[in-house]
C-alpha cells in the first residue's frame, strides 16, 4: 500500500497536491485543522477547499490534526509505517507581517511543528520522501542589497550581474540579515529538513519558494498576493501598495508546476537537498505590472492606494534560479504563466464569490 501524508491539506500547495497525487497513491491523509481562519480571519478559511476535496478525491482521508501536538501525529504515523511513501509538508504560519503578534505561536508551527514529523518519518518510515515547503524569506533581506535599477514599472537588477539571466540561487547567505521572525522559523525548520537528510541519510528537500500561487489560494491582505489583489480587483475593496513605488518584483508560481517538481523528485530522491522554487523570468511581476493585469483580466478598475511604508524586511526584487533544480530533474519544466495564474485565479474566485452571495 502507498499512502501519501500531505499538511495544510485544505491549503493552496496541499489541495494542489492531493489533487495530484489522486491518482498515484492509494491513499492520501490530508493533515488540515484551518489555522489560515485563525491567522487571518474567516475569509480565509479553508474549509470550502476541505469539503471539496473530500467529496472529489475518493481516496482522501482528513484528519484535523495540529502538527504541534506530537502524541496526535505519532498515532497516525504509527498506524500506517513503512507504507507511507511520501510527506509532503505545506503546513505553516506563513505570513511575515502576522508572526510578529504571536512571535510563539509562529514558531511553534513552522519550527517544532516541521521537527515533530521529521522525527516521526525518522522512527517510523526512514526511507519515505519527505518534501517541505519553505520560502525565500530564509535569504532575509540579503537580495535588498544586489545593485538594483529602477525602471519604468519595476525594480530591475543590472544587466552586468550574474542574476540578471536566471535569477537567484542557492547560494545566496542566509546569514546576517533581517528575516522577520517568520523567516527565522522557516531558517530553524529549513535547516532541520536539510540536518534530518545529510545526518540521517532521508530523503529530503526544501523547496524555498518564492510567490506560490493559483486558483485555489485563499487570499488575505497579510498573505496571497496575487490571489488578494484579484480579489479587491473584483470586488471594488480597497488595496493598499507597501512601499518600493509599487516596483517590487515577485517571480510567481502555479501551484501545480510546484507540486509537480515535488513530483519529480519524489520519483528520484536526494538526501538533504535545498532548491528555489519561484517562477524565475519565466513569470514575474511588479506590483505596478499585477495590478494593470487585474484590471486588463476583470475589466475593473482598482481602488488601491500607496503607503511608502514598505513591509519589514520586504523584497524590493526577488526572482528565483531554478537552474539547480532543472539539472537534477531536466524533464521538469513550466506549464503555466503569469497570465494564465491571474485568469485562473479570476474564474475560481468570480466563482467563489457568487457562491458566497446566494
Amino acid at each position: 500500500m502507498k499512502i501519501a501524508i500531505v499538511t495544510g491539506s485544505a491549503g493552496l500547495i496541499g489541495s494542489q497536491a492531493v489533487k495530484f497525487l489522486a491518482d498515484k497513491m492509494d491513499l492520501i491523509i490530508g493533515i488540515d485543522n484551518d489555522m489560515r481562519a485563525y491567522f487571518f480571519g474567516k475569509d480565509a478559511s479553508v474549509s470550502w477547499n476541505n469539503t471539496e476535496l473530500k467529496e472529489r478525491v475518493a481516496n482522501y482521508e482528513h484528519q484535523a490534526i495540529d502538527i504541534r501536538n506530537y502524541g496526535d501525529l505519532e498515532v497516525l504515523f504509527k498506524k500506517y509505517q513503512s507504507d507511507i511513501a511520501l510527506i509532503i509538508h505545506t503546513a505553516a504560519q506563513p505570513s511575515h507581517d502576522w508572526a510578529a503578534k504571536e512571535p510563539i505561536t509562529d514558531f511553534t508551527i513552522n519550527a517544532n511543528g516541521t521537527l515533530n514529523l521529521l522525527e516521526l518519518t525518522r522512527l517510523h518510515c526512514s526511507k519515505a520522501t519527505f518534501i517541505f515547503t519553505s520560502t525565500n524569506k530564509v535569504y532575509g533581506d540579503t537580495p535588498n542589497r544586489l545593485p538594483l535599477l529602477e525602471k519604468e514599472t519595476r525594480w530591475e537588477i543590472d544587466e552586468s550581474h550574474p542574476y540578471f539571466e536566471n535569477g537567484i540561487d542557492e547560494l545566496m547567505s542566509i546569514d546576517q540579515t533581517k528575516h522577520s521572525l517568520f523567516g527565522a522559523s522557516k531558517v530553524a525548520a529549513d535547516i532541520l529538513v536539510q540536518e534530518y537528510g545529510r545526518y540521517f541519510k532521508m530523503n529530503t528537500a526544501a523547496f524555498r519558494g518564492g510567490c506560490l500561487t493559483g486558483p485555489n489560494h485563499s487570499g488575505a491582505q497579510l498573505h496571497g498576493f496575487l490571489s488578494y489583489l484579484m480579489k479587491c480587483a473584483i470586488t471594488g475593496d480597497h488595496y493598499t501598495v507597501f512601499g518600493y513605488k509599487g516596483k517590487q518584483v515577485r517571480d510567481n508560481i502555479h501551484s501545480w508546476d510546484l507540486v509537480n517538481m515535488f513530483w519529480h523528485f519524489h520519483q528520484n530522491p536526494r538526501q538533504g537537498e535545498v532548491y528555489n522554487a519561484g517562477g524565475g523570468r519565466h513569470s514575474n511581476c511588479s506590483m505596478q505590472e499585477a495590478i494593470a493585469e487585474c484590471e486588463r483580466i476583470s475589466d475593473n478598475k482598482m481602488n488601491y492606494s500607496y503607503s511608502e511604508d514598505n513591509r519589514i524586511g520586504d523584497h524590493i526584487w526577488w526572482i528565483s534560479d531554478l537552474s539547480k533544480f532543472k539539472a537534477h530533474y531536466p524533464a521538469w519544466d513550466y506549464k503555466y504563466d503569469l497570465t494564465d495564474i491571474l485568469s485562473q485565479i479570476h474564474a475560481n474566485m468570480t466563482k467563489r464569490l457568487n457562491l458566497d452571495l446566494v
